[in-house]
């Protein structure tokens, strides 16, 4: 199992796919932490609205903010330097991907619901 997953979006509303996300990992053994504009509790956890603290060990940054609303995140999700950058459908952003592989970081265009339950989520 590698380092935890940070969803970018995280909500407390259960309608929202940020917030089934969570559940999954959840529910699949996965660590993660949630990131947002709300300070409101996940499944138990805070959600950070922070971006001047960079979270450690962060494995994977999931995407759950479109692409109109990333710029004032770039420089968050690049200083914290994840493996990987999954974005999921509907967050697709060809800038920020070319800035994340520039930064050695991998990019991957997939649904974090997919993976999960396809059992494929920590195979990249």
């Amino acid at each position: 199992m590698q380092g935890k997953t940070l969803i970018l979006g995280a909500t407390d509303n259960p309608e929202r796919y940020a917030y089934k996300a969570a559940e999954q990992l959840q529910n699949h053994g996965f660590e993660f932490v949630g990131v947002g504009l709300k300070p409101v509790m996940l499944l138990g956890q805070e959600v950070h609205t922070d971006r001047q603290t960079i979270l450690e060990d962060i494995d994977t940054i999931t995407l759950y903010v479109g692409p109109r609303n990333q710029p004032e995140w770039y420089d968050y999700i690049l200083k914290t330097k994840p493996r990987r950058l999954l974005f999921n459908p509907g967050t697709e952003n060809e800038e920020l991907r070319l800035m994340a592989e520039n930064s050695g970081i991998f990019c991957q265009e997939a649904c974090t619901l997919v993976l999960l339950s396809l059992s494929a989520y920590d195979e990249v």
